[in-house]
């Protein structure tokens, strides 16, 4: 979230807010502006919504979706800047940056490359160890833990509502066709499997069972809004039946 800059307006942030308790937003690097930063954590200490750092790869031009070959120091350099960016204007409002989700291309290398994970791993670990690093939940969530607790952070697991998976537990590739999920219905038949069983589906039909914190829905997905009233509804739902 918080993806809009300038005079482009990404996303419909305000009218999504209501419905989520966790909000990755946008540092800079590729996409948001310090206006839009501050307007952002405005909203999100309204409604009462945990607030993540988004960083990426410094690439605006390509909305930090290409992978750039850069070193330890200069990833631990780049994520430290947009934390410390989004960190400063939410101490403006008497609020905290809880856990960093690295965005795009950046997330993406860092489940497939330790070094990328170490380094954004570090770069938390020199700022603060109170604040989490959110992962994408694998069946490599072993290796991850054994990283995480060198640095002395701690991992938040999220899956995501409207992406494919592939059987190993990845992410498919943008570039192929059906790894955005645009379908509601399809949506919601993946979260109940995730609150019900704690399964994701993948292209092969194949159960995962993975570890769940959060549930992910990209703001720029233009049926973002009606996905998440519906998840929102929904987690209510199994919360009550729980009670």
């Amino acid at each position: 979230m918080g993806e809009s800059f300038g005079i482009y307006k990404i996303g419909l942030d305000e009218q999504i807010m209501p419905y989520i308790d966790m909000a990755n937003l946008a540092c800079g690097f590729h996409a948001s502006d310090p206006v839009t930063m501050h307007q952002s954590i405005r909203s999100a200490k309204e409604h009462g919504v945990a607030i993540g750092a988004h960083p990426s790869y410094p690439d605006l031009v390509g909305f930090g979706r290409r992978e750039m070959v850069c070193s330890s120091e200069e990833i631990v350099a780049f994520v430290l800047y947009q934390l410390g960016a989004l960190e400063v204007l939410c101490q403006s409002y008497g609020v905290k940056v809880r856990y960093v989700k690295p965005h795009g291309a950046l997330y993406n290398t860092m489940m497939q490359d330790a070094e990328v994970f170490k380094a954004i791993a570090k770069a938390i670990a020199k700022y603060s160890t109170s604040i989490k690093l959110m992962i994408l939940s694998s069946t490599k969530n072993s290796e991850y833990e054994q990283i995480a607790n060198r640095y002395g952070i701690e991992l938040l697991y999220e899956v995501f509502a409207d992406r494919a998976y592939s059987d190993e537990g990845f992410l498919v590739s943008r570039k192929e066709h059906g790894a955005v999920i645009h379908d509601h219905s399809e949506v919601l038949k993946r979260a109940k499997l995730l609150f019900e069983e704690g399964v994701i589906e993948t292209v092969s039909g194949k159960k995962l069972s993975l570890k769940v914190d959060t549930i992910c829905v990209h703001g720029d997905n233009e049926s973002a809004l009606a996905f998440i009233k519906s998840l929102y509804e929904l987690k209510n739902d199994y919360s009550n039946r729980l009670r």
